[in-house]
């Protein structure tokens, strides 16, 4: 029963397009649609796959100085972000564990913020009681979210919002689309180009009733966006970063601008820091299994000698490399690219190696 599951605002729209709906984050969201995981993971790596992520957190922090106050808390550089630039950081706790993984706008006079859904609730909390007392963390209870992602994304906006295509990777604008407000952002957690797009709950089925007209929009669930992040070697909070993870573990210390590792001064900035100066005790690496047989979250990993070495956080079957592939933590000293590893499958090993991330090469738009 989902009686208890909050509901996004697309979610009539979802069980009139025979969607398979299960419990996500405390919602009710779609899995897959009849056409399945395959075919909808292959559509948006062709031409374009249209999410619900309305079950993720929108906020605004005000303030004079909001991006000063924010950097307390996370380790990318907020202050350096032109205005409508984002960024991809962390919240960490003081032992430089990751509380969440977050988007940051620089706007005009606040910063917005996308979180994750199962994480949302303790953020605000964490946010609002550290920002000081002239600062305020506004809630976007009212904002819908999708994401048009794929080769065909830009091209299909484009057509309902002319100049749209000239919005830069990592950069957000307020424009119309098909006569409804939007506020788009061009990323995506696909490796493709695209766009997020924060719109009016109100506005939203309209929205995506338009977008589902263009042939080359296809509505894809949580069982896709899986696959897609995972053959993208992007992170699933809970999965592949928590609490007990860091940055520079997780392989993100590309995150952490110059600045930011030359001044500190954000939760767990000695242990971040120290991992940077002589690196992390274990690494998140890419795996390769032999076979056909999928790999799965909590899995042990084992060095050729049969000793415990990591654990697997992320694992499934890659569509586009038709084979099955994961992500996992290693010890520092067998996460180099080509490390034979072995991988526990009810009580078997199937011999595996380390692999470079990503597995499929993001295609996000490059400016010009």
């Amino acid at each position: 029963m989902m009686t208890d599951l909050q509901e996004t605002a697309l979610h009539a729209l979802h069980v009139s397009l025979g969607a398979k709906m299960v419990p996500f984050a405390g919602y009710s969201m779609p899995v897959q649609y009849p056409s399945g995981i395959l075919a909808e993971h292959r559509h948006t790596r062709g031409q374009a796959g249209l999410f619900d992520v309305g079950h993720m957190g929108q906020a605004r922090i005000h303030g004079t100085d909001a991006a000063r106050a924010f950097e307390a808390l996370v380790p990318g550089d907020i202050q350096g972000l032109e205005v409508d630039r984002t960024r991809y950081t962390q919240l960490t706790n003081d032992s430089g564990g990751i509380i969440d993984d977050l988007m940051v706008t620089r706007r005009g006079d606040h910063l917005f913020l996308v979180v994750n859904a199962a994480c949302k609730e303790g953020d605000y909390a964490h946010i609002a009681g550290a920002l000081p007392k002239d600062c305020r963390l506004e809630l976007l209870e009212d904002r819908a979210l999708i994401a048009l992602q794929g080769p065909a994304a830009i091209a299909v906006v484009e057509g309902l919002s002319p100049g749209l295509s000239k919005l830069g990777f990592m950069s957000l604008a307020d424009v119309t689309i098909g006569g409804i407000a939007c506020t788009v952002s061009r990323s995506g957690y696909t490796g493709e180009d695209g766009v997020e797009i924060s719109v009016a709950n109100s506005a939203v089925e309209g929205l995506a009733r338009t977008l589902l007209k263009d042939a080359r929009v296809k509505p894809v669930g949580l069982g896709a966006r899986d696959t897609l992040r995972l053959e993208a070697g992007l992170c699933l909070y809970g999965h592949d970063i928590d609490t007990t993870t860091t940055p520079i573990e997780a392989a993100l210390a590309w995150s952490i601008g110059k600045r930011r590792r030359a001044e500190g001064g954000f939760a767990g900035a000695a242990t971040i820091l120290a991992q940077l100066a002589n690196g992390a005790p274990r690494k998140r690496v890419g795996i390769l299994p032999e076979g056909r047989v999928p790999v799965r979250d909590h899995a042990d990993i084992t060095d050729p000698a049969g000793a415990k070495i990591g654990t697997i956080t992320s694992g499934g079957f890659g569509p586009s490399l038709d084979r099955p592939i994961a992500m996992g933590y290693v010890v520092a000293a067998q996460a180099g690219e080509g490390a034979p590893l072995g991988i526990t499958v009810r009580d078997k090993k199937i011999p595996s190696k380390v692999a470079r991330l990503p597995f499929v090469a993001h295609r996000y738009h490059k400016d010009r």
